[in-house]
């Protein structure tokens, strides 16, 4: 039995999805990192119960954090895009978090901007208050060792291929790193949309990114560009293709991300069939529904799509790219940190 709903939520349906993969389909899998991390600040009295923690969110973490703060007696305060819908605005309001949402914006630059401004703000009128930097604070990966040894008893043998929408990078790079410490051979797939930074796509826009969530318009220093083996990026079409046909095949209702990671499952098994599949479904469909979903006749038959293969990141081009990771003119390659080190 649960003390709480939030260590209840968190735990994910294991699935398996023909041919030879498995799905990880959470309700919230940011409940990992915000329960992994609250626990972590309390335990090292760098926080107490009735002390407030903020940070910026688009929606899913928003609840993650809320949902932890209300399990360990702490309050919550949520710099908010304009993308936090109505349900989880009232769920917030009830659960005791305070949200305020940042003007209407252009892009996801302007409003990921916005948001770490009003949190800097709101810092200097209230010290006490602790930042919880999903982006950049390395507590955020502690959390998902529960999902690293979930998958060594449920896939106990063999080798692993990872696949997973990378957005603060904690996720995919955490388990993958949990598995590899345990001794498993795990290649690691990271998923992205075009436009995002985080891998070098920023050249190449998609004014449908809907799938913000799995990148981003500023760096995000928790992403270890090192984890990762291969790289797709794909765009809004496509991920709601391979949502569709997700939900179709296995029964499975989950967003975007979890399209695109399952098309780049596909396609990575087509090239190395000796590994099990592991990809991640981090969250429902429900946000989606009309913005994706709704829009199912137009889904393209996965049969026939498959990736741009490319050697460097100027070669990227909708609807899908893939490439081996890191490029052969790459940063890593020459020693140089793709990121600023250290945490803001």
């Amino acid at each position: 039995m649960h003390e709480h709903i939030a260590e209840a939520v968190k735990e994910p349906d294991v699935v398996t999805v023909p041919p030879g993969a498995v799905c990880l389909r959470f309700e919230t899998m940011k409940l990992y990192s915000a329960l992994g991390a609250v626990r972590h600040l309390l335990d090292t009295g760098r926080v107490s119960p009735g002390d407030t923690l903020i940070d910026s969110s688009s929606g899913i973490y928003a609840h993650a954090l809320a949902l932890a703060c209300h399990r360990h007696g702490l309050k919550c305060h949520i710099v908010g895009s304009t993308t936090v819908d109505r349900t989880l605005r009232v769920q917030l309001q009830i659960l005791g978090a305070t949200l305020e949402q940042v003007r209407p914006s252009k892009n996801l630059r302007l409003d990921q901007n916005l948001r770490v401004e009003r949190i800097g703000e709101l810092l200097r009128e209230n010290p006490d208050y602790h930042w919880m930097r999903q982006y950049h604070d390395s507590i955020h990966y502690l959390g998902y060792r529960d999902v690293a040894d979930l998958i060594g008893k449920e896939v106990p043998e063999g080798a692993l291929a990872l696949v997973g929408g990378v957005g603060t990078g904690a996720s995919t790079g955490a388990i993958a790193t949990y598995l590899r410490e345990a001794g498993r051979d795990v290649t690691l797939v990271g998923v992205q949309p075009f436009g995002s930074v985080t891998f070098g796509a920023e050249h190449v826009s998609d004014p449908d990114m809907i799938i913000a969530g799995i990148g981003s318009s500023i760096p995000f220093r928790n992403v270890r560009h090192e984890l990762y083996d291969r790289i797709h990026w794909v765009n809004f079409d496509y991920a709601m293709s391979g949502a569709v046909e997700l939900l179709r095949a296995s029964g499975i209702f989950a967003g975007l991300s979890a399209g695109a990671a399952y098309l780049a499952t596909l396609w990575e098994r087509r090239r190395d069939d000796s590994r099990t599949y592991v990809f991640l479904a981090a969250d429902t469909g429900h946000r989606y529904v009309d913005s994706a979903y709704a829009h199912h006749d137009r889904a393209r038959g996965l049969g026939a799509m498959h990736p741009h293969e490319v050697t460097e990141q100027q070669e990227l081009r909708h609807p899908w790219s893939t490439m081996d990771w890191p490029p052969r003119d790459s940063a890593l390659l020459r020693g140089e940190p793709l990121l600023v080190p250290g945490a803001v």
